[in-house]
């Protein structure tokens, strides 16, 4: 495919779903001068070549109240969203992990989530699940969001992390994507 049929291609994808591409889109040679395309140029060299308005998500307003209400950051919350079900409020896991947050039902139910597929009901529920672990972890997120991801109970008997590939991954990812959008933000992760 040449570039110019690269770059029709893409802004097919702009112009027929805005929940395909959400971002602008840079062009660059990558090895042996192939043409790539990227949302998040990593080299000098790339060029726009797509810029797209920013999508309004409709929960995205009740991601970033539920955050506040539950005294967390919403940049932190955003990041659980996007690892845990890549911003889709019908995300369903092989686990039974279900919405935004991917709560699980036993979980959903104690926080008294009526409907974890509805956003504004797993956003509250979510929220307030992560603001008990960042507490009952004295603020270290590792700690809380390995619990988030594996239970409590599992972080205790490990005395931290424990050592599961999965666990070990969503915490490394939502931690390098806090820092991410807080660094896109302006704000000082440090």
């Amino acid at each position: 495919m040449d570039a110019r049929t690269a770059a029709a291609a893409v802004c097919l994808l702009v112009l027929a779903g805005p929940a395909l591409v959400r971002a602008d889109i840079y062009e660059g040679r990558g090895d042996g001068g192939t043409v790539v395309f990227t949302d998040a140029p990593t080299e000098p060299g790339y060029r726009l070549v797509v810029r797209t308005d920013p999508v309004r998500v409709p929960w995205r307003q009740s991601a970033h109240r539920a955050a506040r209400e539950a005294g967390l950051d919403p940049a932190l919350v955003r990041a659980v969203i996007v690892v845990e079900s890549g911003e889709n409020p019908r995300a369903v896991s092989p686990k039974g992990a279900q919405g935004l947050m991917q709560l699980m039902p036993g979980t959903a139910e104690e926080l008294g989530v009526l409907d974890p597929l509805r956003p504004r009901d797993n956003l509250r529920g979510g929220t307030r699940y992560l603001a008990q672990l960042v507490d009952r972890y004295d603020g270290r997120l590792d700690l809380a969001l390995a619990a988030y991801n594996a239970g409590p109970a599992v972080v205790d008997r490990h005395n931290g992390v424990p050592p599961y590939p999965e666990t070990r991954a969503f915490v490394r990812k939502v931690l390098d994507l806090y820092a991410q959008i807080k660094e896109r933000s302006g704000v000082d992760t440090r």
